[in-house]
């Protein structure tokens, strides 16, 4: 066991070539490469996604995020200016979606009760800095329908080390999205096709949906050195009656819940964590996983090659083990997997 400090963010940083940052998904969607690390042995495994198959039992319950990708990033002009602005929804404020939480660019050229008109001809008001990742409260006007406004004139938030622009903007949805409710994708889940969803339930197998909206509480980055002093951006997700039944019934009958990607251990583990327990419902989550936690619900984890110093890399290394995690990333940097959204993936069993 390596003696480390795991609080200290340099813990969890790693050396990547900028070369294998994938710019676009692997066609078709399983044919990506599966790193399959086996927590019992400290083994490691080097297949293509479609053979999850065989990492998979009858009996599991695989937990999807069926979010989909809002066209989020809305652009416009300064009212009284030629400023060019950019808008990245985040998520709404308040039930009447009016309010929203959002990134503004420029920021410092926007002061409070700035008016912008975004694509669309609609006028918003600039709001206040509500935090030191620089949200802004962005004001809509009562009539306006932002969902739809966004959609009609907005356009994907693609990650920022993702330059290259040719993949579609399907590529960046799951095959089961549903409601555009999220400002990024839950990327575990980009890696299956329909038809290897319909192989996983032939082989007993149940899927059963939860919702986690995506902000910026998953991709944050931490800015302290002690890790235990950042602080998660609070997530909206949602766990329905249905999904709450597969799982308590897997957990029965001597089955694993597996969890496609880390927003579903988020929201998981965050409803476990509460006085309630797992229970049905809606939730407010800030969870922020790193070792020493205790996983009470999440038996094996499908996720992506993440970024260095991350919540998300801790959260897997809370999961798998520090040393068998960073064993893993070893790995594929040497075997040249391709990382981030559009990358490879890990099967943690």
């Amino acid at each position: 066991m390596t003696q480390c400090n795991f609080f200290d963010i340099n813990t969890y940083d790693y050396e990547l070539p900028p070369e294998l940052i994938a710019q676009k998904p692997a066609q078709p969607r399983d044919r990506c490469r599966l790193l399959a690390v086996r927590r019992a042995d400290g083994e490691l495994f080097h297949q293509r996604f479609h053979d999850i198959l065989q990492w998979l039992r009858p009996g599991d319950v695989l937990v999807r995020n069926d979010t989909r990708v809002m066209a989020a990033r809305v652009e416009g002009v300064k009212v009284n200016g030629s400023a060019h602005v950019e808008v990245l929804l985040l998520r709404p404020e308040d039930d009447g979606e009016k309010c929203w939480e959002a990134l503004v660019r420029p920021g410092r050229k926007l002061p409070e009760g700035a008016r912008v008109r975004l694509d669309g001809d609609v006028v918003v008001t600039i709001g206040a800095v509500k935090s030191e990742d620089g949200v802004r409260r962005v004001i809509f006007p009562a009539d306006c329908d932002v969902r739809a406004l966004a959609e009609a004139n907005g356009s994907m938030p693609l990650p920022p080390y993702i330059h290259e622009r040719s993949s579609r903007p399907e590529d960046y949805q799951t095959v089961y999205a549903k409601d555009p409710r999220s400002a990024a994708a839950p990327t575990a889940g980009l890696h299956f096709t329909r038809d290897l969803l319909r192989k996983v339930a032939d082989c007993g197998v149940t899927i059963a949906d939860i919702t986690l909206e995506v902000g910026l509480g998953t991709f944050r980055p931490v800015k302290t050195e002690d890790i235990r002093r950042h602080h998660m951006h609070a997530e909206r997700c949602l766990v329905s009656q249905d999904a709450y039944d597969k799982i308590v019934m897997a957990k029965k009958n001597g089955g694993r819940v597996v969890a496609l990607g880390t927003t579903v251990v988020r929201t998981l583990e965050g409803m476990a964590a509460t006085s309630a327990g797992l229970h049905p419902g809606m939730l407010e989550t800030d969870l922020f996983i790193y070792p020493g936690f205790e996983y009470k619900v999440v038996d094996a984890l499908i996720t992506n090659f993440h970024l260095p110093k991350s919540t998300l890399m801790m959260l897997v290394a809370a999961f798998a083990g520090y040393d068998l995690t960073m064993k893993a990333y070893a790995e594929a940097v040497k075997e040249r997997y391709r990382f981030f959204s559009f990358g490879d993936a890990m099967m943690i069993v």
